[in-house]
């Protein structure tokens, strides 16, 4: 099965995603003692807002090029966009009409959360997501949504994040030592941080894994300045090498960096690949994508569109690699490969992850949120050590030697 051309794809998850808004439908829920939130079954993963919206149908997608974001949004306007979103937004609908970056960078994870949670569930064929929506008491909040045990994702998380408050010593530290020059006043340093991120483990081992994370970062030091940014990524995580799978997965991602700067692509390329790599084993996670963080020129709005079209980029550039292969047959054998990879995705996660290490040192996070990205089996062998010549030996090769994908 040949994937589809990269632009067809693009035009029919446009036409998808844009046809219509779900209804919300409520399939049980559970309150939890002492946590001020709410869990409830989405059937389909299509969840909308629930006595929020009355009568709203319909939501203008933005194309993969970023569409132009009006000055400020009206109440229909904002009701509509948010009409279609797994739950509602963590700011009040009132805190989301102004124009700033927050409230843009808010509203497009929210959309980006729903989008990818509908495909997912439309590819999984019945599955159900778990939507909880939590509280920090520092401030912010967030929606969890989690698809656990399906017919073709053993585990599946799109969360997205909405927090501010004070960064803890630990979280200050990290930055200065990415060259942040950070003015404290008593040690302290407001902030205000949000992003959807989402790690998809699939049940056969012919089907790949994926993580995508982009979030918005926004600090005030004493003297009143303040510093943002942006980051993110997506990259891919196969368990067999099928070069046709990635060289797809990686020509949707340059399409989309191309769209703003023909540089995008090869610099934020290296940089995943740089990343994800475990030094302790002396291999990358995966085979890369792209990973870029601390991004604050050339100016916001530019790198705003850029993040969104990254964002639009995520269903076409891996849902078709899991309609190919959902439904291949496999051996124990392969099963077991892909158990001990995934031993090695939780060592990265673990050990040399960004946003784990800042997730776990800021005060008040989610931990269930934030181990989201682990899966639900894997496995660890003493000195297990595939043929070089066999399948399990062409990928670990890979994994040793980075490649160009797209020339």
């Amino acid at each position: 099965m040949a994937l589809p051309r990269v632009s067809a794809l693009r035009a029919s998850v446009r036409a998808q995603l844009s046809a219509q808004c779900y209804h919300r439908t409520f399939h049980g829920s559970s309150a939890r003692t002492g946590r001020n939130r709410a869990s409830v079954l989405v059937a389909g993963g299509a969840a909308l807002v629930a006595g929020l919206i009355a009568g709203a149908s319909r939501i203008q997608r933005a194309e993969m090029t970023g569409a132009r974001v009006p000055t400020a949004l009206d109440g229909k306007d904002l009701e509509s966009r948010c009409s279609c979103f797994m739950a509602p937004p963590v700011t009040p609908l009132e805190g989301l009409r102004s124009p700033d970056m927050k409230s843009r960078m808010e509203l497009l994870i929210m959309e980006t959360q729903a989008e990818v949670c509908r495909a997912l569930a439309e590819v999984d064929g019945g599955a159900s997501f778990i939507v909880d929506r939590w509280q920090r008491e520092e401030g912010g909040g967030g929606i969890s949504c989690v698809l656990q045990d399906g017919k073709v994702f053993e585990k599946a998380g799109v969360n997205v994040s909405v927090v501010h408050g004070f960064l803890s010593e630990e979280s200050i530290r990290q930055m200065k030592s990415r060259g942040k020059s950070l003015k404290t006043k008593d040690g302290k340093l407001p902030f205000s941080a949000m992003g959807v991120s989402s790690v998809i483990h699939p049940k056969n081992p012919h089907v790949p894994t994926i993580h995508f994370n982009y979030r918005y970062f926004e600090i005030e030091e004493a003297d009143g300045n303040k510093q943002w940014w942006f980051g993110g990524g997506t990259d891919l995580t196969p368990t067999y090498l099928n070069q046709e799978d990635i060289v797809h997965f990686h020509q949707t991602l340059k399409e989309a960096c191309d769209q703003h700067s023909p540089t995008f692509y090869p610099k934020f390329k290296k940089w995943c690949d740089d990343y994800f790599f475990i030094k302790h084993r002396g291999e990358s996670r995966g085979v890369g994508g792209i990973f870029f963080d601390d991004l604050d020129s050339p100016s916001k709005e530019e790198l705003f569109k850029f993040v969104q079209s990254c964002a639009k980029a995520v269903v076409p550039c891996y849902v078709p690699i899991v309609e190919k292969h959902k439904n291949d047959s496999f051996t124990p054998e392969e099963k077991l490969w892909q158990q001990l990879r995934r031993g090695r995705y939780v060592e990265f996660n673990l050990v040399y992850d960004r946003g784990t290490k800042f997730g776990l040192a800021t005060p008040g996070s989610r931990i269930e949120s934030i181990l989201m990205s682990l899966p639900l089996t894997a496995r660890w062998e003493y000195m297990y050590t595939p043929p070089a010549n066999s399948k399990e030996g062409e990928i670990l090769k890979v994994l040793r030697e980075p490649k160009d994908w797209v020339h």
